[in-house]
């Protein structure tokens, strides 16, 4: 949504930013370094959003799973500034574990060949070679947009059983536009460059970094730095409060309503900035939406997941950061070792703290488990594919994610586009972040789209939507640096 808003510094300027995640927390910050009054209204316990980290008895559990790693130099700046020493460079360690063998990810050559034997090995240069002079001629699906690029042979051992496990859809009906932003530039021939000699720094592809940085006590230490900012310059955090009403009158939000244990709590606003799930503010204002809008609302869906926290009495258990989990014999989709993100997400050396990620959606068999057979499911099927021994897990617990990820299905786009439509109405009003715009966005673009919101504010135009889409890839972006934070700046929320 590109906007104009009279002067740099309207007096009596106060923007209300719904939720204090990512995107939400990065333009609070924008907003305060600019002197413009800011309150933030999240409804959780944690800042974070999904990129929040939790303590279960002094281990440290990052939800999802993020690596800060950026093309750009701005959002770069803002991290480092935040946490400083504390932002650590950790080395990347990923495998793929697939009918019984685990594969090095990003992929190397000798040990896929070795894993997959000669004669698989062929069908998959044969299959790349038919791919080649007999494309999909149009790219519509996630499975035409990858084997186009890799093959059928690559996309059915390291693509398809994962992504299915992820939407809970075939992915002859999850859109292109999924694939294009998440792994944009890459296929065959990139990922053997890469393996064989080392992603080129300019032209390297976020899915096979081989190093990232990391907050030393996970992505949460980040956030609480930035939300510790805004509370000592020119706005609030205001925790545990939800966002259940946006009232507006003649194209403008004037007030958010705000509720509490059963009390609301009225926050009158010149601006809104929204990283709330894109249906969820549809619904929420008043007066109501036109019905064909809410009912694209409604059209949109989500994907959501738990995490299965499992303590084990053993210092040193894989030396992974992550593995994904492609056999379709188990449930688990992503196993996550803690440990070695950070030593400091684990209070003792000698144990192990793994995050087993199941991706389901809210309400169905797997997010109504009892905690208990969650726990005893993650042990049984770690052990069934040989990362543990069930006898050594000592504890456990369980976190549920709703609203994790906008699903790509194949009627989103139409729905999205009749809800921007309605949007552009709003004078005030912005979309930011992965559920404000119900778009799979990393952590860095969403908060790129954060910094563009409030350069809209001040009167400069430009589309958030546009964030990280094929034709206009913003990892790419170049910003003049006065938004990131001066060292002077950052030492007081740090």
């Amino acid at each position: 949504m590109s906007s104009a808003h009279g002067p740099s510094n309207p007096p009596n300027r106060n923007v209300i930013v719904i939720g204090a995640g990512p995107a939400g927390l990065t333009a609070a910050v924008e907003l305060c370094r600019r002197a413009i009054p800011v309150t933030v209204l999240e409804k959780d316990v944690l800042v974070g959003g999904i990129a929040r980290t939790g303590d279960y008895k002094g281990y440290h559990y990052d939800i999802g799973g993020h690596r800060f790693f950026t093309k750009v130099p701005e959002v770069e700046q803002f991290w480092r500034d935040l946490l400083g020493p504390d932002f650590l460079a950790r080395p990347r360690i990923s495998r793929i574990f697939y009918r019984g063998k685990f594969y090095d990810y990003p992929l190397r050559p000798f040990n896929a060949l070795r894993n997959l034997g000669l004669f698989a090995s062929l069908k998959v240069a044969v299959s790349y070679l038919a791919a080649q002079l007999f494309p999909y001629p149009r790219e519509d699906t996630f499975e035409e947009w990858v084997c186009n690029r890799f093959g059928r042979e690559l996309y059915l051992a390291f693509f398809k059983t994962y992504t299915e496990k992820v939407w809970g859809l075939p992915c002859s009906e999850i859109r292109a536009e999924w694939a294009a932003q998440r792994i944009q530039g890459l296929n065959l021939p990139v990922a053997l460059k890469n393996a064989l000699f080392g992603p080129q720094d300019e032209n390297v592809i976020k899915t096979l970094i081989q190093q990232f940085h990391y907050p030393r006590l996970g992505p949460g230490m980040m956030w609480r730095a930035a939300a510790a900012f805004v509370n000592e310059h020119a706005g609030q955090v205001e925790m545990e409060l939800e966002a259940v009403a946006i009232r507006h009158l003649n194209g403008r939000v004037t007030e958010v309503v705000a509720r509490r244990n059963g009390q609301e709590r009225i926050y009158p606003a010149t601006d809104v900035i929204s990283t709330m799930p894109l249906a969820e503010l549809i619904r929420n204002l008043d007066p109501p939406a036109p019905p064909a809008v809410l009912a694209a609302a409604a059209g949109l869906t989500y994907r959501d997941f738990l995490t299965v926290i499992l303590l084990v009495r053993q210092p040193d258990l894989f030396p992974d950061n992550w593995i994904y989990i492609h056999s379709p014999e188990v449930h688990i989709g992503r196993v996550q070792n803690f440990k070695n993100w950070s030593p400091e997400m684990v209070p003792d050396p000698t144990t192990t703290s793994l995050g087993l990620e199941y991706f389901c959606n809210e309400g169905d068999p797997l997010w109504s488990m009892p905690d208990a057979a969650l726990i005893e499911l993650g042990q049984h099927e770690l052990e069934q594919i040989g990362l543990l021994r069930a006898a050594d897990v000592f504890d456990g617990a369980v976190i549920r994610q709703p609203k994790a990820y906008p699903v790509y299905n194949g009627t989103y786009a139409r729905y999205l586009d009749t809800l921007k439509n309605y949007l552009q109405n709003f004078a005030n009003l912005q979309t930011i972040g992965r559920n404000g715009l119900h778009k799979y966005n990393n952590q860095d673009h969403s908060m790129l789209t954060a910094m563009l919101a409030v350069r809209n504010l001040q009167g400069e135009r430009h589309d958030v939507w546009e964030v990280n889409t094929d034709r206009s890839y913003h990892e790419e972006i170049h910003l003049s640096p006065h938004s990131a934070l001066s060292a002077d700046e950052a030492g007081a929320a740090v």
